[in-house]
């Protein structure tokens, strides 16, 4: 998309004529990884430079940027390794490619965004730089595309096919993600589960609060580690950063296990840093926990959980809070049997993810408010991004019931030029607007979007009077609908297991 960005970095190439695709590709993400190391550092002169000056949101930005920043390293690094692996062909590792780039693209966009509600301009001294990144990373994902070798695309037949193109195979309800012994911790009851740590308020544990148990827990663990949160209420904010792989939070069930908190925009914190709980290591799952932001309806965005945390997965979880409830910034992601409560935009992100068997709940927003399930933020045609809604439940929450004719609620609007969400098999109720979905602003994004619904059923699902945009379709070929596979979106089969063994 951007070819001459594209021209003066690969020519900057010596012998480029002999090099292979993935040397080409290597190239112009060294290129790439040394402007984002430049702008951390721009970042961090910059609050230096202007600490007294900078209202709170704005330094919270910098840090959120910093942050990301470090993150974008990382998932390079991976990408250079994967494109130059000795015992495997890079055409092996195209899906993992294509995740660990888009995910890189996304944080980019996530630090600017950190200054949509800032009074000052610091957002112009670091925007230009992160412009440039993210077209490094489109023209990446867009070379990146060269190396996927054509597969024939299976019909969806069974309730293990279900939804998007990268994603990867279902085996016995789970992605293929999840090894065998991941698989059985999410099926076991608490009292038939090893831990590792135990979390408990009255003192029985070897900890009373949350972030005890995550500090004590190893760093870059290869192997599954399982923090017990026995019933209660934690008040407090918990994150689990990149060196905290392979973590479990295992709960007493939903409405039992609370961690709560109450940040928000409103009160200074950017989006992203407004979250009760915020997981970033890979291999993260979470059990039988409810995750809670009571900032209430009129604090606006206020995030209940965010997850960029690659092969993440969510079972018999519940996530409370109004607008922006959860948060599925970047990477792959999985929600199985879960509750979803909120209001405006309230599952929304970047990620590859997908939601199965799970009830989403509208809530009572404020007066003059709209409900809207989901807003999807794909920025790049290339990108394997996206939310797929399977088999689950679309309804009003009990709040909400009684006064279901005093507000319009829809399934989705493009927070993103190229927002991509499906709802399939769905049992959507009468809470969901005849039009479905709902602009963004004007025309914005109605012919890059990609919107579908797929045999859906209930009085929400009639089509009849659905919005007529270029990129909303009904859904009528399962060859299509398959694209949207757990098998196909995520990669299930890499990380989620078999049942039966």
């Amino acid at each position: 998309m951007y070819q001459d960005l594209c021209v003066s970095t690969v020519a900057a190439l010596p012998e480029l004529r002999r090099k292979t695709l993935p040397e080409v590709i290597s190239h112009t993400i060294n290129v790439t990884m040394k402007e984002v190391r430049d702008s951390a550092s721009n970042c961090s002169s910059l609050r230096r430079k202007l600490l007294k000056r900078l209202e709170p949101l704005e330094l919270r930005a910098l840090e959120d940027c910093l942050e990301l920043f470090a993150d974008t390293v990382a998932e390079l690094g991976k990408v250079l390794s994967d494109l130059s692996s000795s015992s495997a062909s890079p055409e092996k590792h195209y899906a993992d490619l294509q995740t660990l780039l888009s995910g890189a693209m996304t944080n980019q966009n996530t630090c600017l965004d950190g200054f949509a509600y800032s009074k000052n301009n610091t957002r112009r001294f670091i925007e230009g730089r992160l412009r440039r990144i993210s077209r490094h990373f489109s023209n990446s994902l867009a070379m990146v595309q060269k190396l996927k070798k054509k597969k024939g695309r299976k019909l969806i037949n069974s309730e293990d096919e279900q939804l998007f193109p990268e994603y990867g195979k279902m085996r016995g309800g789970f992605p293929a993600w999840l090894n065998r012994s991941d698989r059985r911790l999410l099926q076991a009851a608490a009292n038939e589960t090893r831990f590792d740590l135990v979390v408990s308020k009255d003192g029985s544990g070897n900890f009373t609060t949350v972030n005890e148990a995550v500090a004590a827990a190893p760093n870059n663990s290869d192997t599954r580690f399982v923090i017990y949160i026995k019933a209660g209420a934690y008040f407090e904010y918990v994150e689990l950063e990149r060196k905290k792989m392979n973590i479990m939070f295992l709960g007493d069930g939903i409405g039992k296990t609370w961690i709560k908190g109450n940040r928000s925009v409103v009160d200074g914190w950017t989006t992203f840093r407004s979250s009760t709980v915020a997981v970033v290591g890979n291999g993260f799952i979470a059990k039988g926990i409810s995750f809670e932001n009571y900032a209430g309806p009129s604090k606006h965005q206020a995030v209940a959980l965010r997850s960029g945390a690659d092969f993440s997965a969510f079972y018999q979880c519940s996530f409370i809070a109004y607008q922006d409830t959860l948060y599925v910034h970047s990477l792959r992601q999985f929600y199985r049997d879960c509750d979803v409560y909120g209001t405006v935009d309230f599952i929304f992100g970047n990620a590859a993810v997908v939601l199965q068997n799970c009830n989403l709940y509208a809530r009572r927003p404020d007066p003059n408010q709209r409900n809207i399930f989901t807003a999807q933020g794909r920025e790049d045609p290339n990108q394997n991004t996206g939310i797929s809604v399977l088999n689950s439940k679309v309804a009003a929450a009990a709040d909400l019931l009684p006064v279901l004719a005093n507000f319009t609620t829809y399934l989705g609007r493009p927070w993103k030029q190229y927002s991509r969400t499906v709802f399939m098999y769905c049992n959507m109720e009468s809470v969901v607007n005849r039009r479905g979905w709902l602009e963004w602003d004007g025309d914005f994004a109605l012919d890059t979007l990609y919107y579908g619904e797929y045999m859906n059923r209930g009085p929400g699902s009639n089509t009849t009077d659905r919005v007529t945009w270029p990129g909303y379709r009904v859904i009528n070929s399962s060859d299509e609908a398959a694209q949207f596979t757990v098998a196909n979106f995520i990669q299930g089969n890499q990380w989620l297991p078999a049942t039966g063994d």
